[in-house]
């Protein structure tokens, strides 16, 4: 009985969590005086942290083709997220995959409510089991492709192109602490978990020109960064018209700023707390 009242009363407080991101997001969107050319102007979050649903927004009302698809990959509990804005407001369908149980439990109990064509999934997604997920996946070029698990990012990102995904936009984690013109990430480790690897919690993930440098081999176009410095955004240039992309005017580099405050300086300082560790150069 009292388990049963507690599963209750986190499902009211998880329903209300989901409103006031709908709200926010809402007021937010609204509120926007958008420019096309400036990509700092297309930000709102509702359901993400940085910026992400006002950025996807923008690009997915500019794509030529639209299948309404995505998937993420380390989505978390479906309140907080770069998809949830998509499913709760757009009705998009697709995938959410998280490693957590306990993350991918709530968003089963609050996704459906919202989107009967959305799977949330316990995955712990590798190299190896890209072919995997392309059997669960309905569309091999969704809308949106988000992949954010704090730490063999590269190498996923690569193994999903390679396994045949075409994404029309990907957005992809990079770390500012490798500053703006080092091309690096860290060794491949299967079972990679960011808190655990290092004290500070910095020695994870890529470079953005590491990213730039991937992107570009497969013919994607580099956009932006959002204003936190915590997301890097890739197009497919065949699904948006040349005059949009040759008109936005990129973030290069940004610093996280969260990191920035924590570690109160720059990447170069925060660097050398991490400077003994491996690294492949890209």
């Amino acid at each position: 009985m009292i388990k049963k009242l507690i599963n209750y009363l986190q499902d009211v407080r998880d329903r209300q969590l989901m409103n006031i991101s709908l709200s926010k997001g809402g007021v937010m969107m609204h509120s926007r005086n958008i420019d096309l050319t400036q990509s700092g102007t297309w930000e709102f979050s509702g359901f993400s942290q940085n910026g992400e649903d006002g950025i996807l927004d923008v690009l997915c009302r500019q794509l030529l083709k639209s299948n309404r698809y995505f998937i993420e990959i380390g989505s978390a509990d479906g309140i907080q997220n770069n998809s949830s804005w998509l499913v709760v407001a757009e009705q998009y369908n697709g995938l959410m995959i998280e490693g957590d149980q306990r993350l991918v439990d709530r968003a089963k109990r609050l996704i459906p409510r919202y989107s009967i064509g959305v799977e949330c999934l316990e995955m712990f997604v590798n190299s190896e089991n890209i072919k995997e997920l392309k059997s669960l996946s309905i569309h091999d070029n969704p809308d949106v492709f988000s992949l954010d698990i704090d730490g063999i990012d590269y190498y996923i990102a690569k193994a999903i192109m390679d396994g045949g995904f075409r994404p029309k936009i990907f957005v992809v984690e990079y770390n500012s602490v490798y500053g703006p013109t080092q091309s690096m990430t860290i060794p491949y480790q299967d079972d990679f978990v960011f808190t655990k690897a290092h004290s500070t919690h910095l020695y994870y993930g890529v470079s953005i020109c590491a990213w730039k440098k991937l992107f570009s081999q497969y013919g994607y176009r580099f956009i932006t960064l959002d204003r936190q410095g915590v997301n890097a955004f890739f197009v497919d240039p065949a699904c948006f018209s040349a005059d949009f992309l040759n008109k936005v005017n990129k973030l290069n580099f940004v610093e996280n700023i969260y990191q920035y405050r924590k570690f109160k300086g720059s990447f170069e300082k925060q660097f050398q707390l991490i400077a003994d560790q491996e690294f492949v150069y890209i």
